[in-house]
């Protein structure tokens, strides 16, 4: 599609990923010396790798509660299940980039991502955070009360799919802009399109993890996960509703501008 015919907002956000780009593939991975991740390196990107380091310590901006929460996490014996800090803050600064007011998180853990989100909103902003467990929950409350930003997250503990439905059906249609999917993978596709019904034109999905530690490339039949991913994958590829930029943050995060 033509640049001129898509929003202004996400021709810039577009032009922003090259320079996003370039730092994941030289980061590509959750960095273990901060806490995240157990996912496999590229060669020479260990957890003493100088250069890593020197990506967070010349990009990293991170707010002090958000910081201490990163670390309380990082203590937790799932701590590897939280979103990179470095793919945290492009969602940020994505979400700011498209002045968003109402934001989708599907996968909460214990709420790092939904107070990085939320510190970004205006006051009337709000985070609808879907998630099935609120003792991962319970970690991160406190601090986004601590960060004054309790108000703007709205925690739904229940299935995302029924959330997302009861979305639907209060006509809440195209009118998020920003939706983050960090959840149970065999679902992902479903969240997907509920997500692409809920976010408004020029809004952007995230979609995380994936290349799912790889294993997306040779799919084993008895790992359903890397199966629903690479579907996702490949679909979104053709999928004529979005523009997508694929970067190797983390473990892998598609970011979808819906046309």
């Amino acid at each position: 599609m033509p640049l001129f015919s898509i929003p202004k907002e996400v021709a810039v956000g577009t032009a922003m990923l090259g320079v996003a780009f370039a730092t994941g593939v030289l980061a590509a991975k959750r960095y273990p010396l901060l806490g995240f991740g157990t996912h496999k390196p590229p060669r020479g990107f260990g957890k003493s790798s100088p250069l890593s380091q020197y990506i967070l310590d010349h990009s990293l901006r991170e707010h002090p509660i958000l910081k201490k929460l990163r670390m309380l996490t990082a203590d937790h014996p799932f701590g590897m299940m939280m979103v990179s800090c470095d793919q945290a803050q492009l969602m940020a600064n994505l979400v700011k980039l498209i002045k968003a007011k109402k934001v989708l998180e599907i996968g909460v853990f214990t709420g790092y991502n939904a107070l990085n989100m939320a510190l970004v909103l205006p006051d009337n902003g709000r985070v609808v955070a879907c998630d099935i467990n609120e003792d991962y929950a319970k970690i991160g409350k406190p601090l986004w009360k601590e960060a004054g930003v309790e108000h703007k997250i709205d925690l739904r503990i229940k299935p995302a799919i029924q959330t997302l439905d009861e979305l639907l059906a209060n006509g809440e249609a195209e009118t998020f802009d920003f939706a983050f999917i960090d959840a149970d993978k065999e679902s992902y596709n479903e969240y997907y399109e509920k997500c692409l019904r809920l976010v408004k034109k020029g809004g952007i999905i995230a979609i995380d993890n994936v290349l799912w530690n790889g294993r997306v490339l040779k799919p084993r039949k008895d790992d359903l996960a890397a199966q629903c991913i690479h579907h996702l994958n490949e679909k979104l590829l053709r999928d004529a509703r979005i523009n997508i930029s694929t970067l190797p943050m983390g473990d892998g995060v598609t970011l979808a501008f819906k046309l």
